[in-house]
């Protein structure tokens, strides 16, 4: 066993490195510790999955950062908590409401979040071993034994957890979409669907942020795992989605190999700059105002009745 000096500089920026790389996902960011955060995706997930933004995620820290992470699904930040801890590393656990009996009740009660090694040995002594022991014990004994703690304990025990992510609003430097096919295709009018799809799901962001993008970037991954990507800079800082999905469109274009079956596809814009840090071309701001217009309003019905409720059709002329 090799034992090195701790670093906490290093520790820090790393940290910080993941910190920055969530933002893209979601500004519901809570700091827990400084190798642990929890995220609420609630409104971010634009018709994706959990599962397929945390393998996202995870693959990204390890290409980008150099690490690996666990990470813990659930709708509560207990049960995230709880199946983070599960077996690592660099695994991704569900454990979701219908899971706990299987996945957490037959665990030590030891493993419970919030158990100290002094509460074991009286738990024990009560005939409670395990978490589902705690879970279907009597909830008055264990107040009148352990006061508030014990009804805590209980509640954890079931998976109960009403707390919300406290979380700093911060910017992203940048934002990004990717989607994991069902099925791989050649077909470059559904490859090009789906790019419009990410490019709206970006950019309705971006304009959530009130942040203009510099940089678009397109990343496709064929059936062996290869990644590929181009990225342009922007003549115009922008946040409409009529022209970054033309610059997308364009290097897809420029990617695309015929009949060669496509695994992923990921939109990514970058460089982001608020509003007053940018100067507007007079020439393209009329154009721009009607854009936004239209971009906000679109946003609008979709904050009010849902993101599904309205979508682009794509053409040949990028809209």
């Amino acid at each position: 066993m090799q034992i090195y000096p701790a670093n906490r500089e290093a520790y820090k920026k790393y940290s910080d490195q993941l910190y920055k790389l969530l933002l893209e996902y979601t500004d519901k960011i809570e700091r827990f510790s400084i190798d642990e955060c929890f995220l609420d995706m609630t409104k971010y997930l634009m018709n994706d999955t959990l599962l397929n933004k945390a393998k996202e995620i995870n693959k990204r820290v390890k290409q980008e950062l150099g690490f690996t992470v666990n990470i813990g699904l659930a709708n509560n930040k207990l049960l995230a908590k709880m199946a983070s801890d599960f077996e690592k590393p660099d695994k991704i656990h569900t454990l979701f409401k219908e899971e706990i009996p299987t996945k957490m009740w037959p665990l030590p009660v030891s493993e419970l979040f919030m158990i100290g090694k002094k509460t074991v040995p009286k738990l024990t002594k009560m005939g409670i071993k395990t978490i589902g022991d705690l879970a279907k014990a009597n909830r008055q004994t264990l107040v009148k034994q352990f006061g508030k703690f014990g009804e805590l304990m209980w509640n954890n025990a079931n998976g109960i957890d009403n707390q919300e992510v406290k979380y700093i609003k911060e910017d992203p430097k940048s934002i990004g979409h990717s989607v994991t096919l069902p099925h791989d295709t050649s077909n470059i009018e559904k490859i090009k669907e789906i790019v419009l799809k990410l490019t709206e799901q970006v950019t309705y962001r971006l304009r959530r942020y009130e942040l203009y993008a510099n940089v678009v970037n397109v990343q496709l991954r064929i059936k062996d795992f290869k990644d590929s990507s181009h990225q342009r800079k922007l003549d115009q800082a922008t946040s409409n989605t009529k022209d970054i999905y033309k610059i997308a469109k364009e290097l897809l274009y420029q990617m695309y190999k015929e009949n060669i079956p496509i695994r992923l596809v990921g939109v990514r814009v970058g460089d982001l700059v608020k509003k007053e840090e940018i100067q507007l071309s007079l020439f393209s701001t009329e154009n721009s105002q009607k854009q936004e217009k239209l971009d906000k309003t679109i946003d609008n019905l979709k904050q009010k009745y849902g993101y599904n409720i309205i979508t682009r059709m794509g053409n040949s002329k990028g809209t």
